[in-house]
């Protein structure tokens, strides 16, 4: 079974839904948050939207160390920047699998801090890895939302709101 042809079905998929979702958020509440430990609602939505850059990054590093590429989120001010971003990093996941062989995808990527490593795996669990972070956010993402009374879309069947497929 080839693999890049799975993650590029899965990466598509996933988006219809991120899509979705995404497009929900509410350009008055960037700044919400529903409780102060939690992100708020531009911080949560923008990380969603950067995820499938990740697959490029797992097909064409061996790492990412926060030490010397600290985590900088791209700035959005609203829901239309918010699309456009999720928008060019799934063209870039999308292009990177689009050109991926299957050979580099055993082969291990670090993420670290300097000295302390969190994790090695091979590059497709850090795929994989990325597309399940994508489908947990937006799950976060539905929480918000539904407790500002926003109507959510179906997943993986219908929703409260939505009771089509």
């Amino acid at each position: 079974m080839d693999i890049i042809k799975m993650f590029s079905k899965e990466l598509e998929q996933e988006a219809q839904t991120t899509r979705k979702m995404l497009e929900r958020v509410p350009n008055d509440k960037y700044d919400w948050q529903p409780h102060p430990k939690s992100m708020t609602i531009k911080r949560l939505a923008t990380h969603i939207a950067e995820l499938p850059g990740w697959v490029t990054m797992a097909l064409t590093t061996d790492e990412l160390d926060f030490a010397n590429n600290p985590y900088q989120p791209v700035n959005i001010n609203n829901t239309e920047e918010l699309l456009a971003y999720f928008e060019e990093s799934l063209a870039d996941g999308r292009a990177s699998l689009a050109q991926a062989t299957e050979e580099p995808l055993t082969q291990p990527w670090t993420l670290r801090n300097g000295d302390e490593i969190y994790s090695t795996s091979p590059k497709h669990e850090v795929i994989r890895m990325a597309f399940s972070q994508i489908i947990h956010h937006r799950a976060q993402l539905g929480v918000y939302l539904r407790l500002l009374n926003i109507p959510i879309p179906g997943s993986y069947g219908p929703s409260a709101d939505e009771m089509n497929f």
